[in-house]
């Protein structure tokens, strides 16, 4: 049985000006879809086959990763369950011309193994655990899949969600629509995950320029589940609602919806939120305009908004004073 060492896949990429957001400093979304890149293929090189994404553990943005500089993605299964794998992922910001590293983020996958018919198939290989930094990584993981199984009971009842809740009442709310093609595919005719994230990240992405009448960084993804797949030829659409602004920062959640043009059936994959950063011209943040939530619907998203927000600034301290231990 392989060790967790044994998985490892390394992926390098230069950042090119095309793979931009705000000037000069990579895509949050084009990140995304790298971290699920290289995920699955340290993911299907253990499962011996094909694998789909399930779910994703929170993602932090600590710095950017700037235009000219390395991006340095690693990833290793860090544990191995019937038909299910989960994917450590870090990714490192290099400078080539000082060789320095700095950690940007890091986060965690689940992935499915699925067969020839596109069912769950079993993983023929467990991970074995080397040495005690390997064994707290397995226990760490144990301890994540639990959670994850406690949010995700209710899968689906949430593929059947296909209401507006509410959205109606938002006076800020961005929709796009768009079909899924060939060239979005990875297996067969399932939409690659990857290219599904960046689509999600540029749809809050826009509604957040549109409000803050500026740039925007995307800050952080807060932990996301995929309640159903997505297929070729179906049109997916990303309904993205304003949930919170605070001095600096903003809340978007994006809901994604897909249809079936032939039949009328709609699903709902999945519902993201997003945290970006309003940028001046130095690309430093600067305040947002100020909003108040004046509906039930927003009151409510507010409030919702108000408890992720305080767990993700407990999330970012104990992430920065794990790297400052490392050091």
């Amino acid at each position: 049985m392989p060790s967790i060492a044994d998985t490892v896949t390394e992926m390098v990429q230069w950042v090119f000006p095309e793979h931009a957001g705000a000037p000069g400093q990579i895509h949050g979304g084009r990140m995304m879809q790298w971290i699920a890149t290289v995920g699955t293929i340290a993911a299907s090189r253990v499962a011996r086959g094909n694998v789909v994404l399930g779910a994703m553990d929170d993602i932090d943005f600590l710095h950017p990763v700037k235009v000219g500089e390395v991006a340095v993605l690693r990833a290793q299964v860090e544990f191995v369950g019937r038909c299910s794998l989960e994917v450590g992922v870090r990714v490192y910001s290099e400078n080539v011309t000082t060789g320095a590293r700095a950690l940007t983020l890091s986060s965690h996958l689940v992935f499915v193994k699925m067969d020839e018919r596109f069912r769950p198939a079993p993983v023929p290989d467990a991970i074995l655990p080397r040495g005690a930094d390997e064994a707290a990584l397995f226990e760490a993981a144990q301890v994540r899949r639990r959670h994850r199984l406690e949010r995700l009971h209710r899968r689906a009842a949430r593929a059947r969600d296909v209401a507006d809740d509410g959205a109606e009442q938002l006076r800020w709310r961005f929709e796009s629509s768009r079909s899924v093609l060939p060239e979005d595919t990875l297996f067969g005719s399932t939409m690659f995950p990857g290219k599904l994230l960046m689509d999600v990240d540029e749809a809050g992405g826009i509604l957040s320029m549109r409000y803050t009448r500026g740039l925007v960084m995307t800050a952080c993804l807060d932990a996301l589940d995929f309640y159903s797949p997505i297929s070729t030829h179906e049109v997916v659409t990303f309904k993205a609602g304003l949930n919170h602004v605070g001095t600096s920062s903003l809340e978007v959640g994006v809901k994604v919806l897909t249809e079936v043009p032939m039949t009328g059936e709609t699903r709902h994959a999945c519902t993201a939120y997003l945290a970006y950063v309003h940028l001046g011209a130095d690309l430093r943040p600067q305040p947002c305009p100020p909003f108040t939530p004046a509906t039930p619907e927003e009151q409510r998203r507010w409030e919702e908004a108000l408890g992720r927000r305080e767990r993700r600034l407990v999330r970012v301290k104990a992430l920065k004073a794990s790297i400052n231990e490392g050091r």
